[in-house]
C-alpha cells in the first residue's frame, strides 16, 4: 500500500518545494521509505494559491477568470489521477526501484551535490522527452490531451492530469537508474512535478532574464495555446534550455487561445484506428502524431490548424473602445472579458449571444442617443 501521510511543513518549506528550492538537509534521505509524499504536503498550498489567483483575478480589470464548471473538471481529473497511488507506489518509482536494485552500474553517493544535480537534470530531461513524445505519438497523446482540454489557463489547469499517464512515462527515467539512487530520484521526480503547478497562470507576465533558463508562465502559455504558432512548442518541465537545444522553443508572440485544436468527444484514436485502411495506416494512427492523416508528414500539416478568429478579436476591441467612449466602461469590461474567454470556441465569423448584445447596443446608441 502507498503511504498517504502528510507531515507538517512550515509555510516557507511548503512554498519552496513548489519552486524546487528545498535545501539538501531538508530533502536528503537514505531510503525510499523516508522520502515524504511531497504532493500531499503541497496540497494546502495548491488550494491557497488557487484561491489567491481567484481573488487577484477579480481585483484586476483584465485579470483571468475561473469558470466553476472548468474548475470542477480540473479538480476531478486531478483527484482521479491520484487514485492509483492509494493502492500502490507510482509506476515511475516502482520501475525505477527495480532497475536500480538489479541493474545499476554505479552507486553515486546520496549526499553528494553532484548526485543531486545529476538527478535534477536527468529527471528534467527525462520529463522533457516524455512530454515531447506525449504530443508526437498519438497513443500517448490520447492520455495527455486531458491536460490540454481546458480552454482556460489558471492554476487549477495544472491539476487536470490523466490517470493513465504514469503507465507510459516511467520508461523515460530508467537510464538514470543505472547510477542515481532510487531515494534521490524519489525526491526529484516529485519536485519536478510540483514546479509545474505555479507556471499555469496568466497573472505572472514576464520574469526577465529567468526566461532564458527556466520554464515560466509565459513559456508555458505558449505550450497550451492552439494558435498555429504555439503547436508543438515549449515542452520543458523546469528548464527551458531543452527546448532551446532541441529546436522546439517559441517565445510568446500574440494573445494565446487555449484548448485542443479539435475538441474530442469520442474515443477518437480507436475510431480512427478501425476506420484506417491497411495495417500501415492503422499503425500510423497509433504511432504518428495526432495531426497525421494519410499522405501527410508524421506530425501532420500546420496548415490544418484552425485559425483562432482574427476578425472576431479586432471587432471585439473596436466595440470595447466604443462602449468606453460612451461612458459605459463597466459594461465594456464585463462583456468583453466574458466574450474574449469564449472567443476560442467560436469560428471566425460566428457571433454568440453576448457579441450580438453588444452589436445591438451599438446600434441603439447610433440611432437613438
Amino acid at each position: 500500500m502507498a503511504r498517504v501521510e502528510v507531515t507538517n511543513v512550515t509555510v516557507s518549506q511548503g512554498l519552496r518545494m513548489l519552486f524546487s528550492l528545498m535545501t539538501p538537509n531538508e530533502s536528503s534521505f537514505t531510503t525510499v521509505q523516508e522520502v515524504p509524499t511531497y504532493v500531499n504536503q503541497a496540497t494546502p498550498y495548491f488550494i491557497g494559491l488557487i484561491l489567491l489567483e481567484i481573488v487577484l483575478g477579480w481585483l484586476k480589470t483584465d485579470g483571468p477568470r475561473i469558470k466553476i464548471n472548468d474548475f470542477i473538471t480540473s479538480l476531478s481529473a486531478g483527484m482521479m489521477s491520484r487514485l492509483p497511488q492509494l493502492m500502490m507506489r507510482s509506476l515511475e518509482l516502482s520501475a525505477y526501484i527495480y532497475v536500480w536494485n538489479n541493474f545499476h552500474i554505479l552507486e553515486l553517493p546520496w549526499d553528494s551535490a553532484w548526485t543531486r544535480w545529476l538527478a535534477f537534470l536527468g529527471v528534467d530531461m527525462g520529463y522533457y522527452w516524455f512530454h515531447r513524445f506525449a504530443h508526437e505519438l498519438n497513443f500517448l497523446w490520447a492520455a495527455h490531451q486531458v491536460h490540454h482540454s481546458s480552454e482556460y489557463y489558471n492554476l487549477s489547469t495544472a491539476l487536470r492530469q490523466s490517470v493513465t499517464q504514469q503507465f507510459s512515462s516511467w520508461v523515460f527515467y530508467l537510464p538514470l537508474a543505472l547510477m542515481v539512487p532510487s531515494y534521490v530520484f524519489a525526491v526529484h521526480i516529485q519536485f519536478n512535478l510540483l514546479y509545474q503547478f505555479w507556471i499555469h497562470t496568466e497573472l505572472v507576465k514576464n520574469l526577465g532574464p529567468l526566461e532564458w533558463i527556466l520554464n515560466t508562465p509565459s513559456h508555458h502559455r505558449v505550450h497550451h495555446g492552439r494558435n498555429p504558432y504555439c503547436i508543438d512548442k515549449n515542452y520543458a518541465g523546469i528548464l527551458i534550455i531543452w527546448d532551446r537545444m532541441f529546436g522546439k522553443f517559441c517565445v510568446y508572440l500574440d494573445k494565446v487561445v487555449y484548448g485542443l485544436t479539435h475538441p474530442i468527444s469520442t474515443f477518437e484514436i480507436w475510431t480512427r484506428f478501425w476506420e484506417a485502411e491497411g495495417i500501415s495506416n492503422k499503425l500510423s494512427v497509433i504511432f504518428k502524431g495526432p495531426g497525421w492523416t494519410p499522405g501527410k508528414l508524421r506530425l501532420g500539416d500546420i496548415a490544418d490548424i484552425p485559425q483562432v478568429g482574427i476578425v472576431f478579436f479586432f471587432l471585439l476591441h473596436y466595440i470595447k473602445i466604443f462602449l468606453i467612449l460612451i461612458k459605459h466602461k463597466l459594461v465594456a469590461n464585463y462583456f468583453c472579458r466574458s466574450i474574449y474567454a469564449s472567443g476560442a470556441e467560436m469560428s471566425m465569423f460566428t457571433l454568440n449571444w453576448k457579441l450580438l448584445f453588444l452589436t445591438l447596443l451599438v446600434i441603439y446608441y447610433l440611432l437613438f442617443v
